[in-house]
C-alpha cells in the first residue's frame, strides 16, 4: 500500500535514506538492553537540512518520531513503540564532520559521529574526548543522555565538556548555538535544555566539545577494603594527596566480582580470599615518565595509606596493564550468567553510599533473602550499580518481584537518601513511572512550557517530561 509520508521522505532523502522492510528495520527496533517496537520506517538523513526536512514532513503528516543514535542506551528511549506508526530518525549517516581547533582545544562534530570515530581522529593530534564508557555511542546521543562514564571524577560528564550545539526542533526549525567560548556570561545558556532530556526537545545534529590532552602515563592499582567506611577514607586520602592525577575510583563488592572469576577463566584472581570491597584506583598524567614515575608515586602513596589504615585495608596490588579494568568491565555479563538480574543505576551523596548500601542489604535480608546484592560502581562521583541476582526457580513470580524491588529501592534512594533513581542512564520508558513519581510538579510544568516551544505538537520521543503527550 502507498504511504504518502514514506513516499515524501524517499523523495527528500533518496532510496538510501529510507528503510521500510522488516529485515532493514530490525536493528533499529530493538534496544541494547530494553525496548522493542515496530517502526513505520527508518529515516536516515545525512545533513542538518535533511533532519529538518524529515521533522517538517513528519509534522505535516502527523507522525511521531523517535531520534536514534547508536542505540546503545539502557532505558528504552531510542526505540519506537509497538504501534507501527512512529518514524525512527537515525543519525548514522550524519557522521562526516570532525573539525578540531587544536589551539582552542575544541572540536566541532556531527551528531552521528561515534565516540570511537571521534577519538580515533583526535589521537594523532594528542587529544581525546574523555567521557569514557564501555559502549560506543554517537555524540548526539551522548548529549541527549548526558553520558557520564568511568572517568567522570577527573573530567566530568558531557554537560561539563559541552560548549555548543545545533538542534533541530520538533517542527523542523533549526536552533544554532555552536558557541566555542568557555566564558560567555550573557544570559540563558540554552544548550543545557537539550542535555540529558532524551531528545524530546530537539534532535542534536552538531556539537562543539572541549577536548583534553591524551595522558602519556596511566597507573592502576587494586586496594582491598574491609567495608564502606574504609572505601570513603581511601577516596578522601587520594583526593587530598593525589587529586591532580586521580582519574578513576571504581568500587567492586565481593559479590559483584566473585562471578567474574567463575565465568571468565582467563582473568587472574587478585586475592585468594576476596575482601568486602576491591577498589580500582587509576592515576593519569600528561607528564613523561622521565619527569614523573607515576606507577612508583601511586605505589608509594598507597603503601603509606596501607600502613596508616591498619585492618581497614587488607592489601594493595599494582596492575599489569589493564587486568584490573578487565575485571571491572566483565562484571555485568558475568552476573547475567548467575540467574535473573535486576540492575539499578542510582546515586546518593557519596558520603552516604555505605549507609545506603547497608540499607539495601538489610531490606533484602528481611524481605527477599533469596536475592543477592552484587554492587559496584563509580563511588568517586556518588554513582553505584546495584545489581540484584536470583535463581528463577526460587521465585514464584519474577515480574512481580521486579516491580516490588524497583519501588522499594528507588524510594530508599530518592526519599530516604536524597539520591537519584537514574544516575547516568537517563530517562526512558523503562523508568517513566519513576520520573512521574519523583519529579517536582513545578519542574514538570516548566518542561511543558519548554516542550510547547521546542516540540509544539509533542511528536518527539517516547518520554514525557511535562505530562501526557498529545
Amino acid at each position: 500500500m502507498s504511504d504518502a509520508l514514506v513516499d515524501a521522505l524517499r523523495r527528500a532523502l533518496g532510496e538510501r535514506g529510507v528503510l521500510t522492510s522488516p529485515e532493514d528495520r530490525a536493528r533499529f527496533e530493538t534496544g541494547w538492553r530494553y525496548g522493542k517496537g515496530t517502526a513505520r520506517c527508518i529515516a536516515r538523513p545525512a545533513s542538518t537540512d535533511e533532519v529538518a526536512t524529515v521533522l517538517r514532513l513528519c509534522d505535516t503528516h502527523g507522525a511521531r518520531v523517535v531520534a536514534q543514535g547508536a542505540n546503545t542506551g539502557l532505558v528504552a528511549a531510542s526505540t519506537p513503540d509497538a504501534g507501527g506508526a512512529m518514524v525512527v530518525l537515525s543519525l548514522e549517516r550524519l557522521n562526516r564532520t570532525i573539525d578540531l581547533d587544536a589551539h582552542g582545544r575544541t572540536v566541532l562534530v556531527d551528531g552521528g559521529v561515534l565516540l570511537s570515530q571521534l577519538n580515533g581522529a583526535l589521537a594523532p593530534h594528542g587529544f581525546w574526548f574523555p567521557v569514557d564508557l564501555g559502549a560506543d555511542p554517537q555524540i548526539g546521543g551522548m548529549v541527549a543522555t548526558n553520558t557520564g562514564g568511568t572517568r567522570l571524577l577527573k573530567y566530568g560528564d558531557v554537560r561539563h565538556n559541552l560548549l555548543g550545539v545545533e538542534v533541530v526542533l520538533g517542527d523542523g526549525r533549526v536552533l544554532t548555538l555552536l558557541n566555542t567560548l568557555r566564558k560567555n556570561n550573557t544570559g540563558l545558556d540554552a544548550k543545557h535544555l537539550f542535555v540529558g532530556t532524551t531528545g524530546v526537545f530537539g534532535v542534536v545534529t552538531r556539537a562543539v566539545l572541549a577536548v583534553a590532552p591524551l595522558p602519556k602515563q596511566r597507573a592502576t592499582a587494586l586496594v582491598g577494603c574491609t567495608g564502606g567506611s574504609a572505601v570513603l577514607e581511601l577516596l578522601r586520602t587520594l583526593e587530598q594527596g593525589l587529586g591532580d592525577v586521580l582519574s578513576a575510583f571504581e568500587v567492586m563488592s565481593r559479590n559483584a566480582i566473585e562471578p567474574v572469576f567463575a565465568h571468565q577463566p582467563n582473568l587472574r584472581r587478585p586475592w585468594p580470599e576476596l575482601p568486602a570491597y576491591s577498589v580500582l584506583v587509576e592515576a593519569a598524567t600528561t607528564l613523561d615518565g622521565e619527569d614523573l614515575d607515576l606507577a612508583a608515586l601511586l605505589e608509594k602513596f598507597l603503601g603509606a595509606h596501607l600502613e596508616r589504615a591498619g585492618d581497614q585495608v587488607s592489601d594493595v596490588l599494582m596492575a599489569r596493564g589493564d587486568e584490573f579494568w578487565q575485571i571491572r568491565h566483565h562484571i555485568s555479563e558475568s552476573l547475567r550468567s548467575e540467574g535473573k538480574m535486576l540492575a539499578f543505576d542510582v546515586s546518593v551523596p557519596r558520603s552516604r553510599l555505605p549507609a545506603f548500601t547497608d540499607a539495601v542489604a538489610l531490606l533484602l535480608q528481611a524481605e527477599h533473602p533469596q536475592v543477592r546484592l552484587c554492587d559496584y560502581g563509580h563511588w568517586g562521583d556518588g554513582g553505584t550499580h546495584l545489581n540484584l541476582v536470583w535463581r528463577e526457580a526460587q521465585v514464584a513470580d519474577s515480574a512481580a518481584l521486579v516491580r516490588t524491588l524497583q519501588s522499594r529501592i528507588y524510594d530508599l534512594a530518592v526519599r530516604d537518601f536524597a539520591g537519584s533513581y537514574s544516575a547516568e542512564h537517563g530517562i526512558g520508558p523503562h523508568n517513566q513511572a519513576f520520573y512521574d513519581r519523583y519529579t517536582d510538579a513545578n519542574v514538570k510544568a516548566l518542561c511543558r512550557v519548554l516542550g510547547g516551544f521546542c516540540d509544539p505538537a509533542g511528536r518527539l520521543g517516547t518520554v514525557r517530561l511535562g505530562g501526557e503527550r498529545s
